[in-house]
Parts: C-alpha cells; sequence; structure tokens
C-alpha cells in the first residue's frame, strides 16, 4: 500500500546540523557539567542509544530540559550555518507533487525549523515541535490524527534508533537514512522497513508508480 503521510525528522535527516553539533556539544558540557566529548568517542557514541549516550556522557535526566532549551537557543543563533542536505527540497517537492503530505516532527522549535527549512517549510502541512515528555510517539500520533491517515499508510523516517522505536510504538513503517547522526550499522541492526542510502531512493519508495 503506497504511504499517503511521510513524518519527518529535521537534524540529521533534512537538516546537515551533525557538524554544527560536534562544535558545539563541549560547550554545552562545560555550561551543565556532564563530560566532554573527545574526537575518539564520537564513532562509539553514534553506535550507541539515546539512553546509553546519556549514561556515557553521565547526563542526569533532571538537566535534559533546561540543557534541551539551551540548544534550541543555540541552534537559533546558528540558523544561518545550519543548511539542507543537497537535494532535500527538491525531493520534499517531488513528494507533495504525488500527493504525500508531508510532516515535521522536531523536539527543535517550530521557528528553528521554519528557518532551517526555508522555502521548503511551505511543503508540510503539519509541524510537531518542541520537546515533550511523552516524546515522539505522541507527537506521532497528534500528527497522524490531524492528517486524517490510517496508520497503515504512514511512515516515519529520521536518522537514529530512537525514530525507528517511535515509529514502532505507534504501528506505523520507519524509514532510516545513512547520513546523520547514528551509523548505518546501527540503525540496520533495527531492521527498520526501509534503509535510505540517498535522498532519491525516498521519492522511489514512496512513489513507485513515478
Amino acid at each position: 500500500m503506497p504511504y499517503s503521510l511521510a513524518i519527518f525528522d529535521l537534524d540529521g535527516t533534512l537538516a546537515d546540523s551533525f557538524p554544527w553539533f560536534l562544535r558545539t556539544i563541549n560547550d554545552v558540557a562545560d555550561h551543565f557539567n556532564f563530560r566532554r566529548v573527545k574526537d575518539e568517542d564520537i564513532e562509539e557514541l553514534r553506535h550507541a542509544s539515546s539512553r546509553e549516550i546519556l549514561a556515557r556522557l553521565e547526563v542526569p535526566l533532571w538537566k535534559l530540559p533546561a540543557i534541551a532549551r539551551h540548544a534550541r537557543r543555540l541552534k537559533a543563533e546558528a540558523a544561518a550555518e545550519i543548511a539542507l542536505f543537497d537535494g532535500v527540497e527538491a525531493m520534499l517537492r517531488t513528494l507533495a507533487g504525488n500527493g504525500v503530505q508531508l510532516a515535521l516532527v522536531t523536539s527543535d522549535s517550530e521557528a528553528n525549523a521554519r528557518e532551517k527549512l526555508g522555502e521548503a517549510a511551505s511543503l508540510f502541512a503539519h509541524f510537531d515541535c518542541a520537546a515533550s515528555l511523552f516524546g515522539k510517539p505522541a507527537k506521532f500520533r497528534r500528527v497522524i490524527r490531524r492528517a486524517g491517515v490510517s496508520p497503515e499508510r504512514v511512515i516515519a523516517i529520521g536518522d537514529e534508533v530512537r525514530d525507528i522505536e517511535a515509529a514502532r510504538a505507534v504501528g506505523i513503517a520507519c524509514g532510516a537514512v545513512c547520513w546523520g547522526y547514528a551509523a548505518p550499522a546501527a540503525l540496520r541492526a533495527h531492521a527498520p522497513d526501509h534503509t535510505f542510502e540517498h535522498l532519491d531512493e525516498i521519492v522511489r519508495a514512496l512513489c513507485p508508480a513515478r
């Protein structure tokens, strides 16, 4: 059955924010007094789950809301440095032109998300942004309800293991991109419904008759 709603993650999926993250993470670590990330730690962390990353960096859970607010402010200041991956806007326009509703779910603010997306923001029918106590599954459910689409016709596309887990929690398909934060091997170990190594593979999977 073809997909009629595609829910996208932003950072690492549509926006090339990993270089910014690497430049910024140790300033945030110093500010909130958690363990700094060394160059040799990066690849190991790309294979870790969100819980494992927090444990390895010794980040107390009670600090997460403040860290998230601080990170959103820093992202807003660095908006001009964070571009979309090459070909993202064309891919989104093709999906929308073939009748696929687009939604964006991110822990970033909607203002930051729209700034990063630029003109492509107008292609999205639904936004569910900012941090949530109930995480991505709750956001996915809200978007699906607003879109009026049955879950079997929905796919969530992201670059982290938690995106796969959230999609499975609400009974929708999941697609993992190999160019973001998590290592491709870590994503494949969770057997997503689709693994995308290139942007054009998203169009082929979501618009098979094109």
